[in-house]
C-alpha cells in the first residue's frame, strides 16, 4: 500500500439540514469523531465542488453530530451541501495500537490460515455488534476470535473463519 502522508481521508457525510438556523447531520467515521471542534478546517467534496470550511459549531444529538459551518446560516443552505463529504489530511488522525482506516483495509486479500485466498476486500460496514469487512459479498466480524492477523505491508489480512462463514459449508 504505497500512500503518501499527506492523503486526505474520506472523514464524514453530510446528511441534510438540522432545524433551520443552517445545522447539518453529520455522520463521522470513528476514527475522526474527535476532530470535529468549532475552528476545525476540512474540506469539503460534493460532486465537482472541493473548498476548505471550518466549523462554527458543533452538538450531539441522538448520537449523531449536528454542525454549523461558517458561512452556513440557513435550512437552505445547510440542504444543498446533502451528501457532501469531509476529508481531512490522515496525519491529523490518531490511531491507537489494532486500529486501521477503512482505507487501508480496503483492497487487502483475505486469506485463511490455511492460506486460502478468499478474495479482496471490498469495503468495511460499521456496525453495532463489530466492524464487518465485505469480501465477495459476505461480512467477515473483525473480531479478535475470526481475525488473527493484519499486514498492511503485506497487504493481507489473515483469519480462522468459522465452517460456513466463507464457503458456504455447513449453511443449509
Amino acid at each position: 500500500m504505497n500512500r503518501k502522508p499527506n492523503d486526505r481521508i474520506a472523514l464524514a457525510r453530510l446528511a441534510g439540514a438540522f432545524g433551520v438556523h443552517g445545522e447539518i447531520k453529520c455522520d463521522p467515521s470513528n476514527a475522526g469523531r474527535t476532530l470535529f471542534v468549532v475552528g476545525a478546517h476540512f474540506v469539503l467534496k460534493q460532486e465537482s465542488e472541493t473548498r476548505e470550511v471550518v466549523v462554527a459549531g458543533v452538538r450531539e444529538h441522538k448520537g449523531r453530530l449536528l454542525l454549523r459551518i461558517e458561512g452556513i446560516d440557513t435550512m437552505e443552505g445547510a440542504q444543498a451541501l446533502n451528501g457532501a463529504e469531509l476529508f481531512v489530511e490522515r496525519e491529523r488522525i490518531e490511531l491507537g495500537p489494532d486500529e486501521y482506516l477503512d482505507e487501508d483495509l480496503v483492497g487487502l486479500e483475505l486469506r485463511g490460515v490455511d492460506g486460502r485466498s478468499y478474495g479482496s476486500i471490498e469495503r468495511v460496514e460499521h456496525w453495532p455488534s463489530s466492524d464487518m469487512l465485505v469480501v465477495a459479498g459476505r461480512m467477515v466480524p473483525m473480531v479478535r476470535a475470526i481475525v488473527r492477523e493484519i499486514d498492511l505491508r503485506a497487504g493481507t489480512v489473515i483469519v480462522d473463519p468459522p465452517l460456513g462463514l466463507l464457503d458456504g459449508e455447513g449453511a443449509e
